[in-house]
């Protein structure tokens, strides 16, 4: 199970996040779920803050996975995506449409998607339920690599605030089960 930390300032202006908190509301919806997700024997979450505190919020004790991180964005961090297609508009169609592509000097879609899926494989070996709390990216570069998408698939997949993928698995497979679906307290 896959879930999508909580909302924050980054996600309402759409701007590539830096290492920021939850938001108010973030909080108060996890918070509303504690209870609410099935049992599992370990439970995952990335190094940023965002991620740790919707961990805690949802009752959750996660591990920190460092392959969960969320992408590197370079020097658009922090930036909204419509300042950086009205002042670097040539790179930011490029990034758009390359997955290979890395304008920002950061992480490219494509070395996102490769990281994401050494991770599942590493999940699918521990034959184990869980559920990791961490970024949108992350679990678009979860479908893509489970659908065995085209990369370039990557940013035509939205994922909500605290909204649930969830994958199923066996003989070394991963199934796509539910894509985005929201808890209900």
């Amino acid at each position: 199970m896959l879930i999508c930390h909580g909302s924050t300032d980054a996600a309402r202006r759409a701007a590539f996040p830096q290492d920021e908190r939850l938001d108010d509301r973030g909080k108060i919806r996890a918070a509303k779920l504690v209870g609410h997700l099935p049992s599992v024997e370990c439970c995952w979450t990335s190094p940023e803050l965002r991620t740790r505190q919707t961990a805690e919020a949802l009752g959750l004790i996660a591990t920190i996975q460092t392959s969960l991180r969320e992408c590197d964005f370079g020097r658009w961090t922090g930036r909204r995506l419509s300042e950086i297609a009205a002042h670097e508009p040539l790179a930011a169609k490029c990034w758009l449409r390359d997955p290979a592509a890395a304008p920002h000097g950061g992480e490219p879609i494509l070395d996102l998607i490769r990281r994401v899926a050494t991770w599942l494989a590493d999940e699918h070996a521990r034959n184990q339920r869980s559920i990791a709390v961490t970024h949108a990216t992350i679990i678009r570069a979860a479908i893509v690599h489970v659908m065995h998408a085209p990369p370039q698939s990557f940013w035509r997949i939205d994922i909500a605030p605290l909204s649930v993928t969830r994958l199923t698995g066996k003989d070394g497979r991963w199934n796509l089960a539910s894509v985005g679906c929201t808890l209900h307290t």
